[in-house]
């Protein structure tokens, strides 16, 4: 032992002489850390430290996704047989190339338009051939401006900011202008760059797709003079993503009391790296699967994110394999989704429309209606994606 150390030991034991319990303690110390020296022990240390270890990819650390994976180490991190070790990461698209490039990523949370962006371009190489372990919640797109910015089409040629690159809303907040038509100067600050930025006037608005209530926009004060802008709810939107509503009860300092901005959502998937079978990492993740799916009413519990109350974890996932520890969990629980007929569907999807549109000088058509559910549907059973 190292004569800084010895030192330190006597003069401990020197100040607690008339005390045994603390000297028993002090003698159990100076016998683990003499035992910690040796590589049998420290190795035993390392074993356990590392024993069920998985690590999970969320977006930035102001993202829904990162109290998820906090969530879910709390809860199912059991500090013995365990480990779950949140890391944040850049965003969806980034999230997907580390999945397949780094090391040591096990699982990673995504964006579902993200996921199957990547699929269509075959980038990253292999990326359809990447499990989801389930689907998750729904993040909805939110759109803050300026106060002299009444409506999305105010923004033509003004600076909008998309998040950094690589980043899920810098992908789902531009292909949704691309849809809506309307040309925009694109700025790419992190998140809380760009609300200060947005509350300076120097960019007019910020785009950020996050599960609400976003952290992000807590600190937003009525005095700023700032709010959420609606997404027109096209055809062509309506066939990528789901319609949407943030109010008041979310964001009292931004909607007016009792008021709703209509806007769209994208689902958040929980992803896994192809991992070889008898592999310890793809234990660790079967262990982790068979703890979060049995474990999952905790995480409805008070204290934890309210997108919980979202999730189903039967619910599938168009185009994509399950991975399959959770697949057989699924088959063995008798999870299957619950089917809703195509009158239920109708009549709710209709309900919906008409809530949405009532006040509105742009009324829709009956035969509009019909065109809409007809997309709709498809988007539902995964035929548009």
């Amino acid at each position: 032992m190292k004569p800084a150390v010895l030192g330190a030991v006597n003069s401990m034991q020197s100040r607690i002489c008339g005390n045994r319990r603390l000297l028993a303690g002090a003698f159990t110390a100076l016998v683990l850390c003499a035992g910690a020296g040796s590589p049998a022990t420290a190795q035993s240390n390392v074993d356990r430290a590392n024993r069920g270890l998985v690590y999970i990819a969320t977006s930035s650390v102001l993202g829904t996704d990162v109290r998820i994976a906090e969530d879910l180490a709390n809860v199912l991190d059991d500090g013995a047989t365990r480990r779950i070790v949140p890391m944040v990461g850049k965003g969806s698209l980034q999230n997907l190339m580390d999945l397949k490039v780094l090391r040591g990523i096990d699982v990673a949370i995504v964006q579902s338009d993200v996921l199957d962006y990547a699929k269509a371009q075959r980038t990253p190489a292999g990326v359809e051939s990447i499990p989801y372990i389930a689907k998750l919640y729904n993040e909805e797109f939110h759109l803050l401006a300026r106060a002299d910015v009444k409506s999305v089409e105010d923004l033509a040629g003004k600076k909008v900011n998309f998040g950094l690159q690589g980043d899920g809303t810098n992908f789902t907040g531009t292909r949704l202008f691309d849809l809506l038509k309307i040309k925009v100067t694109p700025v790419n600050y992190d998140q809380a760059t760009a609300l200060a930025k947005v509350r300076s006037g120097e960019i007019a608005a910020l785009a950020y797709v996050a599960g609400k209530p976003a952290p992000l926009f807590l600190d937003v004060r009525q005095q700023d003079r700032l709010h959420f802008l609606s997404i027109p709810l096209k055809p062509e939107i309506a066939s990528a993503y789901i319609p949407a509503r943030l109010t008041s009860d979310d964001y009292p300092a931004v909607v007016v009391a009792d008021g709703a901005v209509d806007t769209v959502a994208v689902g958040a998937v929980m992803v896994v790296a192809n991992l070889t079978p008898d592999s310890e990492r793809n234990r660790n993740v079967a262990s982790f699967v068979e703890a979060f799916f049995t474990q999952f009413p905790k995480l409805l519990d008070e204290g934890h994110h309210p997108k919980w109350g979202e999730v189903n974890l039967a619910a599938e996932l168009p185009g994509w394999r399950r991975y399959g520890p959770a697949d057989t969990w699924i088959k063995r629980n008798g999870g299957a989704p619950v089917a809703v007929n195509e009158q239920q569907m109708r009549e709710i999807f209709t309900r919906f429309l008409d809530e949405r549109t009532r006040g509105s000088a742009q009324a829709l058509t009956a035969q509009q209606k019909d065109e809409l559910f007809d997309q709709f549907k498809k988007w539902q059973e995964g035929k548009v994606r």
